[in-house]
């Protein structure tokens, strides 16, 4: 038996989840900061607060994908984790920013930090299983596509959710002012949006979507004839230590290049907010309350949507240009281009020039977050997909755990109190990251290297 070809719609559905997912995650990564530091977190300290989200998923995500591997439902073995995942993310949405209501239990601060725990813990249940699900459903032929019009799907949802906050101010009149300690309305009500979308597409393609049993799996695996067939045995979470000592070549010579990227991205995600409302609005650090502030959140929204539109766009092309360059020279490229985007937001000389800079840093994006997965499920045995996958995941956060343990130190002691430099850091480890493709084996790429 071999995997079918699907239709660009059927690809499209068992994706559709992925926008919502993605929209909450843009919430996420355009707005965090920004309530942390209106509920009192220092901008030296931010990064900390952040470190829950990563150390979560280094702790969430192989588990996730080690028993979505041996799962079987009504649902099928991935679509009850993106359910159970999106439920729970959609939870932390609504209520992070709404903090202050448990003052009475804990500081905003603290109970903030943690609903930003949830969310990224529930984000992590849901969205592995989604890499797995592309590997399990499409032929090798078909896994650059299908991974492209994920990234598709991941641009248009960050984009709706970075410009939210934005439009419901400049659009619909929605205050983006609030008192001193609470989050203006604008943001409450994106998180709230962004929190029933999220629901709704991921129902789509639970719904729409229709996953091979485990003897179809079996004899796919036979046909293609590419692992040794072993009999069934009872699998133990502690596997997940095994699986990892015994991980494929190309997963380890992925793993330097996503630990670089990931600490690029985590930096931007962490310090662009107070970054560019220091060095490109000129507003002391101390300031998070006023009207220039908010404006400089909304406006890090704008720039960060910029940056996940030019990743959807780039994406329809990702499949075009790996063919004729191949998978490697494509994400080299594309980091080395992101790389000059993050540096040059130093020189912007007003928020404006910081769209040219976010063009770069999306064509980057949009090729992490497919070329890496497209060359690392060619070489992953089928019937652990999702385990690997998971384990993949540590590639992910542990730069990021890095990052929000030194990020403001780095900030205090060596940026001299800079957030800039921080990202002007990002820049330097994309480059290091498009250097190290160069050593990666792709085993399943059809040009030769």
């Amino acid at each position: 038996m071999k995997k079918r070809h699907l239709g660009f719609w059927e690809i499209w559905n068992l994706s559709f989840g992925f926008l919502g997912i993605q929209m909450g995650f843009a919430l996420q990564n355009a707005n965090a900061s920004r309530i942390l530091q209106i509920f009192g977190a220092d901008v030296h300290n931010l990064s900390w607060f952040w470190i829950v989200a990563p150390l979560t998923g280094l702790i969430v995500q192989p588990i996730v994908g080690h028993y979505s591997d041996q799962t079987w439902t009504k649902l099928g073995r991935r679509r009850p984790y993106f359910l159970v995942g999106a439920l729970l993310a959609a939870t932390g949405l609504i209520l992070m920013p709404q903090a202050d209501m448990f003052t009475q239990f804990l500081p905003a601060l603290w109970v903030g930090a943690g609903f930003l725990m949830i969310m990224d813990a529930s984000f992590n249940i849901a969205m592995e299983p989604f890499r797995a699900l592309v590997a399990d459903l499409m032929p090798s032929d078909q896994r650059t596509l299908g991974f492209s019009i994920q990234t598709v799907l991941i641009g248009i949802g960050a984009v709706v959710g970075s410009w939210l906050p934005y439009i419901l101010t400049n659009w619909f009149g929605i205050s983006n002012v609030a008192q001193e300690g609470e989050v203006p309305f604008s943001l409450i009500l994106s998180f709230i949006i962004g929190a029933a979308i999220l629901v709704i597409t991921i129902l789509i393609t639970v719904l729409t979507t229709k996953e091979y049993t485990p003897e179809e799996m079996r004899l796919i695996q036979e046909e293609l004839n590419t692992e040794e067939i072993e009999p069934e045995t009872k699998s133990s979470i502690l596997d997940i230590f095994t699986d990892f000592a015994k991980m494929p070549d190309t997963m380890r010579q992925l793993a330097w290049v996503q630990f670089f990227s990931w600490f690029g991205l985590f930096g931007m995600w962490v310090f662009t907010t107070p970054a560019i409302a220091s060095h490109v609005y000129g507003l002391p650090l101390s300031d998070t309350h006023s009207q220039a502030y908010q404006d400089a959140g909304d406006w890090v929204g704008i720039i960060f949507g910029v940056y996940n539109l030019i990743s959807a766009i780039f994406a329809f092309f990702l499949p075009y240009i790996a063919k004729k360059l191949n998978r490697k020279k494509t994400h080299a490229t594309s980091l080395i281009i992101g790389g000059i985007g993050l540096i040059s937001i130093y020189f912007a000389p007003n928020q404006y020039w910081l769209i040219a800079s976010m063009v770069g840093v999306g064509i980057a994006w949009a090729s992490i977050l497919a070329m890496p997965y497209a060359i690392l499920a060619g070489s992953i045995p089928a019937k652990k997909m999702g385990v690997y996958m998971g384990i993949f995941n540590f590639f992910i956060v542990i730069p990021q755990i890095i990052n929000a343990l030194i990020g403001g130190p780095l900030v205090t002691y060596l940026y001299g109190g800079k957030p800039i430099f921080a990202l002007v850091t990002s820049g330097v480890s994309f480059f290091i990251a498009a250097l190290l493709v160069t050593r990666v084996i792709d085993r399943d790429d059809p040009i030769k290297v």
